[in-house]
């Protein structure tokens, strides 16, 4: 009595869903239906056939035959047409995503059913895969990077040092005559020596390791405002959570790239940076006022793909599109984990 009480007072008893016809089911009830008219047809008509055949009864049953054929295909594609726009949606899927396919309530079957949801786990292996195969080879790349910085900053580096510091005591020491030609060829190595330290830096932010993310990305933003007639403004939220490794490296990298592209096609006078963590995931915005996504540029370069390849590392979603006073937005979202 208690158990009946409360199922009552629960409101009204939920809605049964509707068993949908299997496609085999569907076939056969429409070829049912067409034997029922064939039978119908032929017990109130008066349907004769002589021997030998006369032309108006060949007329009559090849003309019944068309007629009967025309509604067989018909019924069939009718009732395999779910089939095909099915398949249409399939070709749709987009692998870079996280969508699903979706079946109209109209074309449920319990087989389209069945190959939705296969289709769904497949589709989740094949990103898990992706996912892994570009983490192997972005991880891959890094330690490549590390080891050309390296071998830039230890060894190309400290040779040209020592050849800097020689042309240096030749030059005070040489011919007056040389002296000046000298100095200018030690500033050139001086130069070069630069421009290795900076490339050695960009291989691999050693402010990530040392500083950490936020430390990292105002070294860049500054690095890249001095290389760049380019005002770029900061705003970093204090009070990050901790963060993974391979966090801190795709959001650095996409900065990076970001900001570089920023300098080179855009024409921007402004740009403004900004890292934040709101409802469970870290925004990254790099936004300037430039003349926006150069056609040349419109689809997926290299870069852009890198910056994609990156975010889908640590399940992320990079958007790329016109920002909100003209020129160009990227946005980089990551789902945090909750402790």
């Amino acid at each position: 009595m208690g158990r009946k009480a409360q199922l009552g007072g629960s409101g009204a008893a939920p809605r049964r869903r509707r068993r949908r016809l299997t496609v085999v089911e569907r076939v056969l009830l429409s070829n049912t239906a067409l034997l029922a008219l064939i039978l119908a047809l032929l017990i109130v008509t008066p349907v004769t056939v002589s021997a030998p055949i006369r032309t108006g009864e060949v007329i009559v049953l090849v003309g019944a035959f068309f007629v009967l054929l025309a509604l067989n295909v018909a019924n069939v594609r009718r009732t395999l047409a779910p089939l095909t726009r099915f398949a249409a949606k399939l070709r749709e899927v987009d692998l870079a995503g996280e969508s699903r396919v979706a079946i109209d309530p109209a074309d449920e079957t319990p087989e389209l059913a069945a190959l939705a949801e296969a289709f769904d786990e497949m589709l989740a292996r094949l990103r898990e895969e992706r996912r892994a195969g570009a983490r192997a080879a972005l991880l891959a790349q890094e330690r490549e990077r590390l080891r050309v910085g390296q071998a830039l900053h230890d060894e190309a580096g400290q040779t040209l040092t020592a050849v800097a510091l020689e042309i240096e005591r030749m030059a005070s020491d040489g011919p007056e005559a040389d002296r000046a030609r000298m100095a200018a060829i030690a500033a050139e190595v001086h130069d070069t020596l630069d421009e290795i330290r900076r490339i050695s830096r960009e291989l691999r932010p050693e402010a990530l390791d040392d500083l950490g993310l936020v430390n990292a990305l105002i070294a860049l933003s500054t690095r890249m405002a001095r290389q760049g007639d380019v005002r770029i403004e900061r705003d970093f939220d204090g009070d990050l959570p901790p963060l993974g490794e391979d966090v801190e490296l795709v959001v650095y990298r996409v900065a990076q790239e970001a900001l570089t592209n920023v300098l080179r096609h855009s024409g921007a006078r402004r740009c403004r940076i900004g890292l934040a963590q709101a409802g469970g995931t870290l925004r990254l915005e790099v936004v300037d006022d430039g003349v926006g996504m150069p056609a040349a540029l419109s689809g997926e370069t290299i870069g852009v793909e890198g910056m994609r390849e990156r975010a889908l590392l640590v399940d992320g979603r990079l958007a790329i599109g016109p920002g909100p006073r003209g020129g160009t937005a990227v946005v980089l979202e990551i789902p945090l984990e909750e402790d």
